[in-house]
């Protein structure tokens, strides 16, 4: 690998070429090590002079008062590092579940990942997950083992698992650097490919073994390297690293080493990255449009916004990932994305470009294709969007986020807050597309759908600390509805005098109930003219308008058929109000000859989750009054199981299932009909309201 004395320090400079950068994003759960790495990367480049520590809150990846508060990233953070003419853009997302949409951004921004593997807790179900994902996209990919020093287990059992956990075949994964111990901690390092050591002054044991697994490794795909293996031939280290960053770029090999929060394994993966990771050129993307060649500087422009964030003085920030062509200030582009109208194509001009690190922001003059940058100002832009050459318009396909599913129902606290809340909240839903905003017309309530509890609080304290907005959090309604459980006829009868015109009108209607998701209908059998025609259309709207308000416990009253049978109008005093008002009255006294029954909203339920905890599921959805229609294979070792669930009993599932499965389940819900809720539970429910 790279002599590490040769090394430039220093935040990473803008580059000549694409081939000069690495994009690679760190993947590991919460608490597994990826920000205390993501430090030791930054002390060994010289960019910062002392690591900064999560307990202690100085972290350049943690930057916001929320993420000291709860002690785990909240968003994506970008580090540029300079590392032997490299620039490497190191992104680093929270690993909590709650924030899989700014993994997701880091993903799509990267060509490489780092799976931090906490030797604690080698690898969770979502981390073998993310491998298979990475794995389907063809995505090279390393293992870095953190914790090492902290561990009573030895680098080699801790690789065994990984192995068998991520389902590699022989010789996939293998260690590139082996840790050196003193006293019974790692102290340092040995470079299987050279030989040289690193860190402490420590006798290095004998790696023939291991190095040689891992040289047949390399020289597996390349007949001529493997020949000169074979003849017993010394291969030289170049051949060597060519061989590695062969195996490495086709997902053939993925180099594992170890980590400590001291600092050990630092150096050995910046050379990893830099010397065997992929540059931009080799990204393949998915473009509706011209389809231009990705990592080419010299083609039309083509970047898509990676996520948005809101600064105090400056406003809207876009973090922006260019595939191709050249950015530059001054100049225009157009934007098109999935935020809007599908043939829209709006122009934005591009102002002042910097380059992030942490919370810090550094003035470029251009950004080349593969390149990160932010750029200041893009009013329209949102995430997911791109940026195009006015002349050249392409569209880069979205990438998949998570659905939010835990609802959130607040209120604003005062009246100061209530004028501030909608522009606050419009602000929060553009930086953060995993929440998404619902006025709910049927139970009036302002709902904030976020992906579980973490996520809700950080929403809550951002309306507090960026917007000054203080909201209360209360209960989650669902849309219940009345229906007729019985046939019932009702009379409505308004005489009003009062001198001059008064108000008269007599109406008598039948109503009957209809199957679950029939409507409404209305139906006349007026015999003689007892109610005039001109009024017939009055009386359907005085329905109307009642079935709106309900007739027993306030919710819209559906599923029903109402006759208008009978009724009396007079020459002078009769109107259209007044027979509205009649129908109004009658529906409502024939609800008091019949059932009504409360409706609730039930949900179709997919949950897709480990075999293992299949046998607790049922057992939940049966605690929920839901009623299981099947099982069948979801893949190798996971169950779909399709089930229907009154949304009652859905509020707080995604935190439970969370819980209940130790985060390895993905649910989804859609709404499938109303049906009569149980009487007894009804009956509370009544009393409640």
């Amino acid at each position: 690998m790279a002599d590490r004395t040769t090394a430039r320090t220093g935040q990473a400079p803008p580059v000549e070429r694409p081939q000069q950068l690495r994009n690679v994003v760190l993947i590991g759960c919460s608490g597994s090590g990826k920000t205390t790495l993501a430090e030791s990367l930054a002390l060994a480049v010289g960019v910062i002079g002392r690591a900064g520590r999560i307990a202690d809150g100085n972290t350049v990846s943690d930057h916001e008062d929320i993420e000291h508060k709860q002690q785990r990233s909240v968003q994506l953070a970008v580090l540029p590092l300079e590392w032997n003419g490299t620039k490497i853009n190191l992104l680093d997302p929270p690993g909590h579940p709650d924030f899989a949409a700014e993994l997701r951004a880091g993903l799509h921004a990267a060509d490489a990942a780092v799976f931090v593997v906490s030797a604690t807790d080698p690898v969770t179900a979502p981390t073998r997950a993310l491998w298979r994902e990475c794995a389907d996209a063809g995505i090279p990919r390393a293992v870095v083992v953190a914790k090492l020093d902290v561990a009573r287990s030895s680098f080699d059992d801790i690789l065994t698992a990984c192995h068998d956990a991520f389902g590699l075949g022989p010789d996939t994964l293998r260690p590139l650097y082996l840790p050196l111990y003193a006293e019974g901690h790692p102290r340092g390092s040995v470079d299987l490919l050279t030989g040289r050591a690193y860190g402490e002054s420590i006798p290095a044991p004998d790696a023939g073994a291991a190095r040689e697994s891992l040289v047949e490794a390399i020289s597996g795909q390349d007949d001529t390297l493997m020949e000169r293996y074979l003849a017993g031939e010394a291969l030289d280290t170049e051949a060597l690293e060519d061989g590695l960053r062969r195996e490495v770029l086709s997902c053939a090999l993925h180099p594992a080493l170890a980590a400590t929060d001291q600092g050990l394994g630092a150096t050995e993966l910046l050379d990893l990255i830099a010397t065997a990771f992929p540059d931009p050129t080799r990204r393949r993307e998915p473009f509706e449009g011209d389809n231009p060649t990705p990592g080419d500087p010299d083609a039309p422009l083509a970047a898509q916004v990676i996520r948005v964030t809101g600064d105090a003085y400056v406003g809207r920030i876009s973090l922006v990932r260019v595939l191709t062509g050249t950015l530059r200030p001054d100049t225009h582009v157009s934007l098109t994305g999935p935020s809007h109208q599908e043939e829209e194509t709006l122009d934005e001009r591009i102002t002042t470009l910097t380059s992030p690190f942490g919370k810090q922001q550094r003035i470029v003059p251009e950004a080349l294709a593969g390149d990160l940058v932010c750029v200041a100002k893009l009013t329209a832009a949102h995430t997911g969007d791109t940026l195009a050459d006015p002349g050249h318009p392409v569209r880069l396909a979205p990438w998949p986020l998570p659905e939010p599913l835990l609802p959130v129902p607040i209120e604003a606290h005062s009246k100061a807050d209530d004028d501030k809340l909608s522009q606050a909240l419009t602000r929060l839903t553009t930086e953060d597309p995993a929440l998404r905003l619902e006025q709910n017309a049927d139970t009036h309530q302002l709902v904030l759908w976020c992906t579980g509890e973490a996520h809700a609080e950080v929403v809550l304290d951002r309306l507090r600390g960026r917007h000054g907005v203080h909201v209360d959090t209360v209960p989650y309604k669902v849309a219940l509805r009345e229906t007729f459980g019985t046939a019932a006829a009702g009379h409505g009868r308004l005489v009003k005098q009062s001198g001059g015109h008064g108000q008269y009108a007599l109406c008598d209607l039948e109503v009957e109930p209809l199957p679950t998701g029939a409507g409404f209908e209305f139906q006349e059998r007026v015999v003689g003219g007892a109610v005039p025609k001109h009024f017939i259309p009055s009386v359907e709207k005085g329905v109307r308008a009642q079935l709106a308000k309900g007739v027993a416990t306030g919710h819209p009253l559906v599923d029903v058929r109402v006759t208008l049978v009978d009724g009396k109008a007079h020459s002078v005093d009769s109107s259209d109000s007044a027979f509205q008002s009649a129908a109004a009255l009658a529906l409502r006294d024939a609800a008091t000859h019949a059932v009504v029954r409360l409706l609730e909203p039930v949900a179709a339920v997919s949950v897709l989750l480990p075999d293992e905890y299949l046998g607790a599921a049922l057992g939940d959805l049966s605690g929920r009054r839901g009623r299981v229609l099947g099982t069948e294979t979801g893949g190798p070792g996971l169950t779909l199981l399709r089930a229907e669930v009154p949304e009652l009993e859905l509020a707080r599932y995604p935190v439970d299932l969370r819980s209940l499965t130790h985060g390895t389940a993905e649910f989804s819900r859609s709404y499938l009909r109303h049906e009569p809720m149980p009487a007894a539970l009804a009956a509370a429910h009544t009393d409640g309201d």
